[in-house]
């Protein structure tokens, strides 16, 4: 009876055991539920106003620059200003001994005194010649000659003037002034040194550095470019902020003041095929030094149909040439070949290959292939670049 059992309980044990594998089998071997279209992130596009500017690089250059030179020769007998100070125009920079100029200037008015002590007796001279020819108590020589020395003493006073201006000039000169406002560098030139009129060596190079120049070049081919857009109406004017120029430094940091575009040159440079552009910058706190590398941004004009597109929505053929991916009317991935004007921050600027109202693809885009079906949403720009919204936008949503 005992064995009975146990062998029935046996066979029930087998059978709940195959019924067991039964099941497990078919769960294995049941199909995955159907899944929908990938669904893709786009950006539709619409033409906005853009207002186009050049990056130019360029030095910074001072607004005036005198180098102070002595006009009379001398020995250095002070030097009144503090190397890399600001001076200003008319200030005392150095002083070369002023006796001998001092003598010869005392010299001159002294010769200038002595010819003009002599002119009362020539003329009265002359005067009573005059009335003696008209008794003809003297002959017209002896007149004729009397005339003659009142014109030489009359000419040799002119003389002595000219020499004492030119001496007082000369003393006036031993004191060597700035002749511009500015900031001095050092001095090439020590106390008790010789100096000479007009060295080539200059003592000292003063700079004005507010406002400052920044000249910049341009290409001609982007000028010829820049007109052509002007006339046929691509591009329009913006007369009021079109001379308005901002400024990047080296370290690529903005310039906190705007500059004025001064002129284009009319020379194009053989060698570069380039011209420059002179630009003004206030630069009240000398943050602008001479030689400097910068870059300016020079405004072009108002593009009024722009298309943007973001630049994670375009890649590049195996030739460079860049590409989009659009999602059609059916829903279908279609590649557009674009033409890529400039990069606009993180935009690309497109002026051929795509339309108002097309949706470009700008994540998701490593899932699909052309001619594939996608379900499109709206691109969050917002949206941080997290795991959460690769995954929001590349998964695809299981079917109902």
């Amino acid at each position: 009876m005992l064995i009975a059992e146990y062998f029935a309980r046996t066979a029930l044990l087998g059978l709940c055991a195959a019924g067991l594998n039964v099941l497990r089998c078919n769960k294995q071997q049941a199909p995955p539920p159907p899944q929908g279209p990938p669904q893709v992130a786009v950006v539709t596009m619409s033409p906005e106003p853009v207002e186009l500017t050049t990056e130019l690089p360029g030095r910074t250059w001072p607004y005036l620059v005198a180098e102070v030179r002595p006009q009379v020769s001398g020995i250095i007998q002070k030097r009144l200003f503090e190397e890399g100070r600001d001076v200003k125009a008319g200030d005392v920079l150095y002083q070369i001994d002023p006796a001998p100029y001092e003598a010869a200037f005392s010299r001159a008015k002294a010769a200038l005194a002595a010819a003009e002590a002599n002119l009362p007796a020539v003329r009265a001279r002359v005067e009573r010649y005059q009335n003696a020819l008209a008794e003809r108590a003297v002959s017209r020589q002896d007149y004729d000659e009397a005339v003659a020395a009142l014109e030489q003493a009359e000419a040799t006073i002119e003389l002595r003037k000219a020499e004492m201006e030119s001496a007082q000039i000369d003393l006036s000169y031993t004191p060597i002034k700035a002749p511009i406002s500015g900031r001095i560098g050092k001095s090439n030139i020590t106390v008790g040194a010789l100096v000479t009129a007009h060295q080539p060596a200059p003592l000292a190079t003063i700079q004005q550095l507010d406002p400052i120049y920044v000249d910049v070049t341009q290409s001609t081919a982007e000028l010829l470019r820049l007109k052509r857009s002007l006339e046929t109406g691509r591009l329009s004017k913006d007369d009021e902020n079109q001379r308005k120029v901002r400024l990047r430094l080296e370290d690529g940091t903005p310039y906190p003041l705007e500059g004025t575009l001064q002129f284009r040159d009319v020379t194009v440079d053989p060698s570069t095929g380039s011209f420059t552009l002179r630009i003004v910058f206030p630069n009240p706190d000398h943050l602008l030094l001479p030689g400097m590398f910068v870059w300016a941004f020079v405004k072009e004009g108002v593009l009024e149909t722009a298309i943007l597109v973001p630049q994670q929505g375009v890649s590049f053929d195996h030739k460079g040439n860049p590409v989009a991916m659009i999602v059609d009317a059916e829903g279908k991935v279609q590649p557009r070949a674009l033409t890529a004007d400039r990069a606009i921050g993180d935009k690309w600027l497109v002026s051929s290959g795509l339309a108002p109202g097309d949706r470009v693809i700008v994540e998701g885009i490593q899932r699909v292939r052309p001619g594939a079906t996608v379900q499109a949403v709206p691109f969050d720009a917002g949206e941080k670049n997290g795991p959460a919204a690769v995954t929001k936008v590349q998964s695809a949503p299981k079917a109902n």
